[in-house]
């Protein structure tokens, strides 16, 4: 299924018999058709409706355990919330994407979902990275055939990775990437940066490899 743009700040999307939808708990603005929703106490992580013990936990303990609602039936349904704006993004099955937990508006529920600890991508730096741009130590990434909506202030623009080019993004900027990145703090970032005394502007994300990097027309976190 794919998402539809309402408006900047609103998607629709078409739900049907096997083809339903994980959203976060309260972004449903309307509905049309016969819809049920019910909760997802698991929320992301290891499929589309359930997770291990292990995601579960590492979302508990880094905050990534974002309440979802699944809706199941034959209608289309419309989500925003706290009118952010909305970003659609279409995976065809070759690519993951990585977002923030509280950066997911919905999604298909077929997209396979896991927690990934960031100190596996890049060891301490991604550790590191993690605490500079406020993602904590884990993030959410779901792969397969399918659209995710994400969340962001001011909309998003992609840019492509690829190649020996590099990409340098303002870490309170980062909302996702798709693809094979790496996504490693600034080598000039000292420790008054990393605990927030400096004046930020050594504060940077490299990213290399091949994919797409999403960023918001803000510095605000949600």
């Amino acid at each position: 299924m794919a998402f539809t743009k309402v408006t900047s700040k609103v998607v629709s999307v078409d739900v049907r018999p096997g083809g339903e939808v994980l959203a976060r708990r309260g972004a449903m603005l309307a509905t049309s058709g016969r819809i049920a929703f019910s909760p997802v106490s698991s929320g992301p992580g290891g499929g589309g409706y359930g997770g291990g013990i292990a995601a579960a936990l590492a979302r508990g303990m880094q905050g990534e355990a974002v309440p979802l609602m699944v809706a199941e039936g034959s209608g289309t349904v419309h989500y925003g919330f706290r009118g952010h704006h909305v970003t659609v993004i279409d995976l065809d099955g070759s690519q993951a994407v990585s977002v923030e937990a509280d950066r997911l508006l919905a999604h298909d529920a077929n997209l396979s979902s896991s927690v990934v600890f960031l100190g596996q991508q890049g060891g301490l730096r991604g550790a590191v990275r993690g605490a500079v741009t406020g993602q904590g130590l884990f993030t959410t990434q779901l792969s397969g055939r399918g659209s995710v909506a994400v969340l962001s202030h001011g909309g998003t623009f992609a840019l492509p990775v690829g190649g020996a080019q590099q990409i340098v993004v303002d870490p309170q900027a980062y909302v996702a990437h798709v693809g094979d990145l790496r996504l490693d703090v600034s080598t000039n970032v000292s420790w008054r940066d990393a605990v927030g005394r400096g004046s930020g502007e050594a504060v940077q994300l490299k990213v290399s490899g091949v994919g797409t990097v999403y960023v918001q027309a803000s510095e605000k976190k949600l």
